[in-house]
């Protein structure tokens, strides 16, 4: 089977070709997301493979459709790039990785938590000068503190298991209660309650219609004084502007970042010799209590295997009909 493979990166193509030499696909990897400028590339491919960038509109849907494609194969659990709607109406056939990192992704949420927390980043930069000075570089103890995880699904219930390791008070907001969590002494609530209680703020959420901007002026002004917020799951769950807002206000005392709404075009590149167009983004890079990483949260080699035995799996088992039902990705989500 033919697939094109878009916004491949070198550790794509290794882990990728790594496990299909168990399938022998046809992996032909283009560097360029898929777009409407891009999406001619796979033209008369049977499937594309695509992650978080690729842009899969009705238009572009449609042009994969009429030149031969019926599979898109996603190599990550999310799908808020997907018109499904339209890709339903056009016979796609959507299957996507729906847990390959749940433990590494909830170990960096905590690893921003810390940095933030004991100013690591400032630290080291002192050191490396010769600044052994501890002025500004107080934190806090995290035992006996409020932790509020928004999403408890796996990561959720994994940074819930470790932030009980750190003997603090968990609560949750999820729409569907886990009840492993609820065994471990998680307390549900609703979302207004958990800002007002929670001295560190986690979002595990997916991106979908309803949780789209959940964190925004409002939930800011919800929040306690000083609050932590951490964003290890989708740019889009946070109205950007408005935690700028609660940061120059002093509600935001802290905000630890692996995505941003608008990524697409910085993250995962080296921009290093050009000057940031995005005026928001520079913003959030002024303030010194802000930690952003470049959607690596899920970069670890557990997760890279796991990620390329999944999605090669799910091509054959497409070719064979034999499509895993909870891999599964249709119009429905948007609903649920």
């Amino acid at each position: 089977m033919k697939i094109a493979v878009f916004s491949t990166k070198p550790y794509d193509r290794k882990f990728l070709d790594r496990a299909n030499q168990r399938f022998g696909h046809d992996l032909v990897y283009f560097e360029p997301n898929l777009n409407i400028e891009t999406c001619k590339l796979a033209f008369g491919f049977e499937a594309v493979c695509v992650f978080v960038h690729d842009s899969l509109t009705r238009e572009v849907l449609q042009l994969l459709a009429d030149n031969g494609t019926h599979l898109i194969a996603l190599r990550c659990a999310g799908f808020n790039n997907i018109d499904l709607v339209a890709a339903d109406e056009l016979g796609f056939k959507i299957l996507r990785v729906p847990a390959y990192s749940p433990n590494g992704v909830a170990e960096h949420a905590v690893s921003l938590m810390l940095a933030l927390n004991r100013k690591i980043y400032r630290s080291h930069n002192r050191v490396r000068e010769g600044n052994f000075s501890l002025e500004g570089l107080l934190g806090f103890e995290m035992y006996n503190k409020t932790v509020g995880i928004l999403g408890t699904g796996k990561i959720g219930e994994i940074l819930a298991r470790i932030m009980k390791g750190f003997g603090m008070n968990v609560v949750a907001y999820d729409v569907a209660v886990n009840p492993r969590c609820e065994a471990m002494g998680v307390k549900y609530m609703g979302v207004k309650e958990l800002l007002n209680q929670s001295d560190i703020i986690s979002l595990h959420l997916p991106l979908l219609p309803d949780t789209y901007h959940i964190i925004d002026d409002e939930a800011v002004a919800q929040m306690k004084d000083n609050v932590m917020l951490i964003n290890t799951s989708r740019g889009g769950l946070i109205d950007t502007p408005a935690v700028i807002e609660g940061l120059k206000s002093g509600k935001i005392g802290w905000m630890g970042l692996d995505v941003y709404e608008e990524e697409e075009g910085l993250f995962f590149e080296d921009l290093s010799g050009r000057v940031i167009q995005d005026d928001v983004f520079a913003r959030l890079l002024t303030f010194p209590n802000v930690v952003i990483t470049g959607h690596q949260a899920f970069f670890t080699d557990t997760a890279l295997t796991n990620i390329a035995d999944m999605t090669v799996q799910n091509i054959a088992d497409f070719k064979n009909d034999t499509p895993r039902p909870e891999n599964i990705v249709t119009a429905a989500f948007k609903k649920s």
